[in-house]
């Protein structure tokens, strides 16, 4: 088994014909969203993964493999929701509604102009249709927003995020799991223990 260590971020500063020549390694997010995995690429061959932890692999991103040769990385097609709005009984707005309302619960989602994909989960579908929302189960490429501080930015680095409906694969997490509310606490010490007292004394 072959490994690789090096990632390259949408094959940036590569030629075209390299990456047109490169075999592929076609991988779902549950995957993608992991440092170390491994699979096989389209020309046969087995690769081991071995990346910086917290390293997230976006579909069109390359993989440097150690005998220097290279593999581009598609998102695979996934059981995913698609949800829209309304045009009947409501707006795009209904749309930015809903992806706040995602966001609060740590939901991993693909955020386009004219639609949101999730992974499958029954009760926020139910949640987002009593929202005059669509939502229909597809399988299409899924590229969850990455947060404001991850490697990449956005979950995309295709001008906007997540938008991969990618014909071959495409979908993040974040990849916050699902359905998990986390609670932050923040302390005016600056969480370091420095607290900073200010008292005056009056004679």
């Amino acid at each position: 088994m072959l490994t690789a260590n090096k990632i390259m971020p949408q094959g940036a500063g590569l030629a075209p014909v390299l990456l047109k020549r490169a075999p592929t390694l076609e991988l779902d997010w549950d995957v993608r969203q992991k440092s170390r995995f491994d699979g096989v690429d389209s020309s046969g061959r087995r690769i081991g993964v071995f990346l910086p932890r917290g390293s997230v692999v976006r579909g069109g991103d390359v993989l440097v493999v150690e005998d220097g040769s290279l593999v581009r990385v598609l998102a695979a097609p996934q059981q995913v929701l698609h949800i829209s709005h309304c045009p009947q009984h409501g707006s795009p707005f209904d749309l930015t509604r809903a992806a706040y309302h995602l966001g609060n619960r740590h939901v991993p989602i693909e955020l386009q102009p004219d639609h949101l994909k999730i992974e499958p989960d029954h009760v926020l579908a139910d949640m987002l249709r009593a929202m005059h929302l669509i939502v229909r189960e597809d399988t299409l490429a899924f590229e969850p927003e990455g947060g404001a501080y991850s490697a990449h930015g956005h979950g995309h680095d295709h001008g906007h995020a997540h938008a991969h409906d990618h014909a071959s694969g495409g979908s993040h997490d974040h990849t916050h799991d699902a359905g998990h509310d986390h609670a932050h606490t923040h302390r005016d010490d600056h969480d370091h223990g420095h607290g900073h007292e200010h008292g005056h004394r009056h004679r």
